[in-house]
């Protein structure tokens, strides 16, 4: 009878994978450890040495560099401080809000020219949460040492500080953008100019799908050196949508063997190709394990059916479904 239902369930799941399947993941770094109202720059405890890594949450990749000189150089780090009322640059890490999207404590801080990776290749996107640092934020409302006060001592100079996102597909950097300001000081009425003082939705839909995102930052606010206004962001939940093809090629099917099917503990991967990933979705297509290798352990999934996407190195997809017992 318990064979009879799984097989009934995988007649069901063959149908939503010939419609196609998407599930939503969220990159919220709330995987990330870190003890209260502290943050990670990279410097891994070894501040006199140059050091290139980088951190995920979700289908994303969060490449950091570390100067050898002690200072977090580029790209990203990640933070739970709480902060927003401390002006200036020692006070870098963290968000105006004082805390992540939906009140949560871990969110992502960028830096201008800041690259954002994904796991897969031809991602499809949803979108991100946004908001300024605490550094930012109150350099632009009082001004200080290096940068002006928004909106000059009349509120009417027209300055701004915004954010461009394009992506990256196969190596070439796409020239459609999604922008979004994070302060705006343009309007004819002053009081519609604006801070970004909470956390605010930008939709990525537009793009499609990318292998990795560019993120530039620029400001009215420039001076014989560059852009005055300090260049963070803050970043949370962002959300990437795995999508699970069907296919109608019964030549490439034949292709891909998998077993033994039922499966109890460990899958073998035959395909007549060279493998670039391979991926196992559960019922509602949550990603549940990707690699590199041929041999799975699915000991520790739960019994059910579940759909197996294998990439090969030139981008061929195929999917086939198995039975976890």
């Amino acid at each position: 009878m318990q064979n009879f239902t799984l097989k009934l369930k995988l007649l069901f799941l063959a149908i939503i994978v010939t419609l196609g399947l998407k599930a939503q993941r969220i990159a919220d770094l709330e995987n990330l450890a870190l003890q209260v109202d502290t943050f990670y720059d990279g410097s891994m405890g070894t501040p006199t040495v140059s050091a290139s890594s980088s951190f995920i949450s979700g289908d994303c990749v969060f490449p950091n560099i570390w100067s050898e000189f002690g200072y977090w150089e580029s790209g990203w780090a990640y933070s739970n401080k709480r902060d927003s009322m401390t002006a200036g640059y020692t006070n870098q890490f963290s968000a105006r809000t004082g805390k992540g999207n939906n009140s949560s404590a871990n969110y992502a801080i960028g830096q201008n020219g800041s690259k954002l990776k994904f796991n897969s290749k031809g991602v499809l996107m949803g979108g991100f949460y946004i908001t300024n640092s605490t550094y930012s934020t109150l350099s632009m409302q009082k001004g200080d040492g290096f940068a002006k006060k928004f909106g000059g001592d009349t509120g009417n100079d027209p300055d701004w500080f915004k954010l461009k996102i394009q992506k990256y597909t196969e190596g070439a950097l796409v020239t459609d953008s999604v922008t979004f300001y994070l302060a705006d000081f343009r309007f004819a009425d002053n009081t519609q100019d604006y801070i970004i003082k909470k956390w605010e939705y930008v939709d990525l839909s537009s793009l499609g799908n990318a292998d990795s995102l560019l993120f530039t930052l620029s400001s009215s606010d420039v001076g014989n050196f560059g852009m005055n206004t300090p260049a963070y962001f803050c970043l949370d939940d962002f959300t990437t949508l795995s999508t699970v093809t069907h296919v109608d090629d019964e030549s490439s099917k034949k292709n891909l063997i998998l077993y033994p099917n039922p499966v109890y503990t460990s899958l073998t991967v035959r395909p007549d190709f060279q493998i670039y990933k391979v991926e196992v979705f559960n019922q509602v297509g949550d990603l549940v394990i990707s690699s590199h290798e041929n041999k799975l352990d699915l000991s520790f999934l739960t019994m059910g059916i579940y759909t197996v996407r294998v990439t090969s190195d030139e981008g061929a997809i195929v999917v086939k479904k198995i039975v976890k017992e």
